[in-house]
């Protein structure tokens, strides 16, 4: 009987550690856009995919995919590579969603080196305190890790964090060239940037 009940409280320890492990999704296959949405900005370049990647191909503006399904508010953490092909300004510009706002991670702007999150108070990425310059090398990949909770939000690019934002009483917002990709999406602005491996993880702490 002992050893019964041992047996039964283990397998409730288990299962209990695996529902506060995060979930994860895999939310590009590699193989087709099954899942996202093209976006029509107007003046958009092709998007395509292609050894396994997202190509967003040059646009006159804005070239972007959102996500059709839904998508968490807040405590999640995404996933992705990316990497420009062609052009030089942003090759990755992550809109997503934090709790009621919305907000965009631009990777590589602004001329082509500049990263950080717009808006923050009305201010872009350029212009708020989250201003960060960094280098791009073209046809490089870089891994770029964004996460978003209740108080912060956080991002890598390899394996360095380039923001660390804690949200506080800031306002939240995005230009409004963006704001077609809402809930999730990312896009380029004048350049070819390819997308690979995206993966979300909710139920973070």
């Amino acid at each position: 009987m002992g050893i019964h009940i041992i047996q039964i409280v283990l397998n409730l320890l288990i299962m209990l550690s695996v529902n506060l492990q995060p979930d994860t999704i895999v939310l590009f296959n590699g193989v087709s856009l099954r899942g996202w949405k093209v976006v029509d900005f107007g003046g958009q370049g092709n998007v395509r995919i292609a050894d396994s990647c997202i190509i967003l191909d040059k646009g006159l503006g804005i070239t972007g995919i959102k996500w059709k399904k839904d998508f968490p508010e807040t405590n999640y953490e995404v996933s992705l590579e990316a990497k420009r092909v062609d052009g030089d300004d942003f090759f990755c510009g992550v809109t997503f969603p934090v709790m009621e706002s919305f907000n965009t991670l631009v990777i590589g702007g602004w001329g082509g080196s500049i990263v950080g999150l717009s808006c923050i108070d009305e201010e872009d990425a350029a212009n708020n305190i989250t201003y960060y310059f960094r280098n791009f090398k073209m046809g490089r990949w870089y891994k770029i890790r964004l996460r978003v909770t209740d108080i912060k939000i956080e991002a890598w690019i390899d394996n360095d964090k380039i923001v660390d934002f804690t949200i506080g009483n800031h306002i939240l917002s995005l230009r409004w060239e963006m704001e077609s990709s809402v809930p999730f999406g990312i896009a380029t602005w004048q350049t070819t940037g390819a997308l690979r491996n995206i993966k979300l993880e909710k139920n973070i702490e």
